[in-house]
């Protein structure tokens, strides 16, 4: 880097966003939820009714495209919730702006765009933090503790599955969704969070094998797919995801089998601990009961905290919980299971 971060004090931290679609809600209640620290000084989208919307919820300044966000404003951090596939552009133009960027999931569609969006920022002295929320929620905090402090002993089986419902009419309201430049399918786009799980609870993947299908919506992206998976440490695991479940959102969950210990978080999105039960006792098992809660939204309630650790970050007193490096680890993920499903084959990982 040509210097360290900068790092802003004695004033409010200037966040500015651009995509007002269905996200942009839950950074705008984060960032009101964080009001002696950070501010929205502008906020644009390409739809004029989108940014109509987004100005009247904020009375932020609106603007119709990413180029007048930036000469209109002096945000010191750039909100990426555009298509998946903008984002590395976008995250460039940002940044060479002289701009912070906070990239939504997936950091790209794209293995090449990934690595030279990570590449740019690390040669500046500006941050990148790629938005992994579900991280966050107090649930699968939990569960991270767990497999830290090494409850399962061994792991032996993991599984994932995403069972949502995304009807036609949601990839027809806009002509990106469910497109491979910009949005990917089921995997990419709504199971990014799952992925990320993998290599975060429990760590490095070493292979994996998949299978993805357009069974019933008129889309180039998957709607299903399943995944199998190997990890470094002799761990087996699996995903399952579909947007095709009848008639609404059933199931976003993550279990964890393993010799002393059996743990199961589900909900609609990971948002209830459903099965803990371990050979030994611990003071956390206190916790299980109070980290459940209930949710409407599949996007969960993490934005906050992760927003807290934004704001620690750029103020010098935090490091980030996921950075370009860490928004990467998922996507490299994500890019083997579409190598495994387009080749028929087993893709080893790393990628290079």
């Amino acid at each position: 880097m040509t210097g360290a971060p900068l790092v802003i004090t004695g004033r409010k931290i200037r966040f500015a966003l651009v995509g007002c679609g269905r996200i942009s809600a839950s950074h705008f209640d984060a960032l009101a939820a964080h009001p002696a620290d950070a501010e929205l000084v502008g906020v644009a989208d390409i739809d004029p009714e989108a940014l109509r919307r987004a100005t009247e919820a904020t009375h932020a300044p609106g603007f119709d495209s990413l180029t007048g966000l930036l000469a209109g404003t002096d945000a010191d951090v750039v909100i990426l919730a555009t298509p998946s596939g903008l984002h590395a552009p976008q995250a460039m133009e940002a940044v060479r702006a002289g701009r912070h960027v906070m990239s939504e999931k997936p950091m790209a569609t794209r293995w090449e765009d990934g690595k030279a969006m990570v590449a740019l920022f690390e040669g500046l002295d500006r941050r990148l933090f790629v938005v992994k929320q579900n991280r966050s929620n107090p649930t699968l905090q939990l569960l991270k503790r767990a497999v830290t402090e090494e409850r399962f002993g061994r792991i032996f089986l993991v599984t994932v599955n995403v069972f949502w419902s995304r009807p036609q009419a949601y990839y027809d309201s806009a002509p990106w969704r469910g497109t491979w430049a910009l949005d990917g399918g089921a995997f990419m786009n709504q199971a990014s969070h799952y992925v990320d799980m993998l290599d975060w609870l429990i760590g490095p993947v070493e292979s994996v094998q998949a299978y993805t299908a357009t069974l019933a919506r008129r889309i180039e992206a998957e709607d299903t797919g399943v995944l199998a998976l190997r990890w470094r440490r002799g761990t087996l695991g699996s995903v399952n995801v579909t947007m095709l479940t009848y008639p609404k959102n059933l199931e976003g969950s993550v279990t964890i089998l393993g010799e002393k210990g059996t743990a199961r978080v589900g909900g609609i999105a990971v948002n209830r601990i459903e099965h803990w039960d371990f050979e030994n006792a611990h003071a956390m098992d206190k916790e299980v009961e109070r980290a459940s809660y209930e949710t409407i939204s599949v996007y969960g309630r993490g934005h906050q905290r992760y927003y807290r650790n934004v704001i620690d970050t750029l103020r010098g007193v935090a490091t980030p919980d996921t950075d370009g490096r860490e928004g990467l680890r998922s996507l490299e993920i994500l890019i083997a299971t579409y190598l495994s499903a387009r080749d028929g084959r087993r893709v080893t990982l790393p990628l290079e």
